[in-house]
């Protein structure tokens, strides 16, 4: 009641009427500035200043206006008790737009999110209200004076709540610097795919192992107990995490090493074939030519046969046999074979298509007609059967008989590098 008192005694003040009037005049000011800016950003298309621009531009403001009109009353022998008030009022609005901009950066935005972002608006508001009726620090000594014995030490409540604040803080804002980092390596195309990722990867784990370091700093907690903890982990993935842990170092020899990369045609074993979506720390993504996606642990890519149908380069060779009968023209086949495979848009040019006579049966003469393939992970079944359709036309225009026993086989990727 005294404090409402004394309030309702200021406020009949002539002095603090001033003040607010004063304060609403600046905030006028400010929002017509703020409005200013927002304009000139509009066709800022970068998250990072555009919509931070637009978000923080009319607290920035109020707070350099209110700051200097703060110190100019202070020389007027003025109280400034409002325009303290509205200073701290500002900084509160700064602190949750920047916290729910990095949230927004790193989820998706959401219902959840917004009303995230209402409530921890009017968390904040209210601990000012509190500080500025001078309740706040009785509140917190209250909650200092609950503490809990945590071996030979003690922690008080007030402590578990700054420090979950506080990680929390830096853990949010550290993810949020990660993923800017990360956004600026994936638009670095000079760089390899394979370290964008390492360096993506290792900043991000840096920055939070940091950000936690530092949020158990401010709080107070002595950062040597880690080592306990370190201890207990080494002697995990000695014990019981050997594949985890043999997955993860595999990962980061992939993604250095670059023997795999994203977009390149692998198969591993017998019925694990396909094109490198994703590589993680952990697994890697594969999707088949069917859809489905096969998600392979490093460590299998690391210590088995990994087939690379495009390590050096990205077309493929398919080779295509037939067998014409005894009697047929020999060079005319050949011939009609070159050009078919010559006049396909998914065959390469270089190296040209070629036929060969690969070997006289009891059958007839066995043919293998090479091509190479530009993009094998479009499907390299269409080319083969447009091939075989348009072959089998024109040999029978020219009067060119398959033999009896010709089998088509299937297609044989060769490890051959084109020349």
């Amino acid at each position: 009641m005294e404090l409402l008192s004394e309030w309702l005694r200021l406020l009949q003040s002539t002095q603090i009427l001033r003040e607010i009037v004063l304060v609403l005049l600046i905030v006028a000011v400010a929002a017509g500035l703020a409005r200013y800016l927002r304009r000139r950003h509009a066709a800022d298309v970068s998250p990072l200043k555009g919509e931070s621009a637009r978000r923080l531009a009319f607290p920035l403001c109020a707070i350099v206006l209110l700051t200097l009109c703060s110190f100019v009353t202070h020389r007027f022998a003025w109280s400034g008790q409002v325009l303290r008030i509205a200073i701290e009022l500002a900084i509160a609005m700064v602190g949750v737009r920047v916290l729910v901009f990095a949230l927004r950066q790193i989820f998706a935005p959401s219902g959840a999110l917004a009303s995230f972002e209402r409530s921890l608006a009017s968390l904040i508001w209210f601990g000012v209200a509190l500080n500025i009726l001078g309740i706040l620090p009785e509140f917190i000594d209250w909650l200092d004076s609950f503490s809990l014995h945590v071996g030979k030490g003690h922690v008080t409540v007030w402590q578990i709540l700054q420090g979950l604040v506080t990680v929390f803080v830096t853990v949010i804002l550290a993810m949020w610097l990660s993923g800017l980092a990360d956004a600026r390596l994936q638009a670095a195309s000079s760089l390899d795919s394979s370290l964008r990722v390492v360096f993506s990867r290792l900043i991000k784990a840096v920055l939070l192992f940091v950000a936690v370091l530092l949020g158990m700093s401010l709080v107070g907690l002595d950062i040597t107990t880690l080592s306990v903890f370190g201890g207990a982990l080494g002697v995990g993935l000695g014990l019981g995490m050997q594949k985890i842990a043999s997955n993860y170092v595999s990962g980061f020899i992939i993604l250095l090493d670059r023997s795999i990369r994203i977009g390149n045609l692998i198969q591993v074993g017998s019925d694990q074939r396909g094109e490198v979506l994703q590589i993680t720390t952990r697994y890697t993504v594969l999707r088949g030519g069917n859809g489905a996606h096969f998600i392979v642990p490093n460590e299998q890519l690391v210590s088995s046969v990994v087939q690379n149908e495009n390590f050096s380069s990205s077309g493929l060779r398919m080779a295509i046999h037939l067998t014409v009968a005894h009697g047929s023209d020999l060079e005319q086949a050949l011939r009609i074979a070159e050009e078919v495979a010559q006049a396909q848009p998914s065959v390469m040019a270089e190296p040209l298509a070629r036929a060969f006579l690969s070997e006289v049966t009891d059958a007839g003469f066995r043919l293998e007609l090479g091509v190479w393939v530009a993009d094998p992970r479009s499907g390299m079944l269409e080319t083969r059967s447009n091939i075989l359709r348009t072959v089998l036309a024109r040999f029978g225009a020219a009067g060119i008989e398959l033999a009896q026993s010709q089998k088509l086989l299937a297609i044989a990727p060769s490890q051959t590098t084109p020349h």
